[in-house]
């Protein structure tokens, strides 16, 4: 077990199986500006990226993950991945559209006993800054479902999020990217910084 040293940082995550990690390249900016202005985080404005495998996430309280395709996790990075997330580290899942039946696949490998399960709206996550009485907000239609916030819990922490049928991080893009409405825009941002400030302190 490695010794967590968390920084007030956020970093994207690196993985293998050829789905485009890097997508979305202003959202983090983008949220990290706004959480230091809004709720008083001191984060650097340029998040680093870090790969699955590699003990350099333990040095952050909170991984952003997003992409539309591939995932794959091979045994070192799954062990790696669960041994931060129940060190005290937090993963935060954005499915760009197209990512999720790679991404169940792969959490098997990660927590082989757990399911992800549906987070209720009580959840601390949608109510520690802003309010969120209904749960996810929903950004981009895509297939029209409703949106979904799932997780995955040690403990009783919440330890992974897995935002499905909303596109939080297409909501954090520059304006010009989506054209999103302002109002739009600042319901990801909020829910961005919950999800922020919940890693942080939990």
């Amino acid at each position: 077990m490695f010794f967590i040293s968390f920084s007030q940082d956020l970093a994207v995550l690196k993985y293998k199986g050829g789905g485009d990690w890097y997508s979305n390249p202003t959202a983090l900016p983008n949220l990290i500006k706004f959480c230091n202005q809004n709720i008083k985080t001191k984060i650097s404005e340029q998040p680093q990226t870090v790969e699955t495998g590699s003990t350099d996430i333990f040095q952050y309280p909170l991984l952003h993950m997003t992409g539309h395709g591939n995932v794959f996790f091979n045994e070192d990075d799954a062990e790696n991945l669960r041994n931060y997330l129940i060190s005290g580290g937090f993963l935060h899942i954005d499915d760009n559209y197209g990512m999720e039946p790679f991404l169940k696949k792969e959490l098997k490998k990660v927590f082989p006993n757990d399911e992800l399960v549906e987070i209720p709206t009580s959840h601390p996550i949608f109510n520690i800054v802003y309010k969120f009485p209904n749960g996810l907000p929903k950004i981009h239609e895509h297939d029209g479902k409703r949106p979904q916030a799932l997780g995955i819990f040690y403990e009783d922490r919440l330890v992974l999020l897995f935002t499905f049928e909303s596109d939080l991080g297409d909501g954090w893009e520059d304006p010009e990217v989506h054209n999103d409405p302002e109002d739009v825009r600042q319901k990801a941002l909020k829910m961005g910084a919950n999800i922020v400030k919940y890693a942080f302190e939990n």
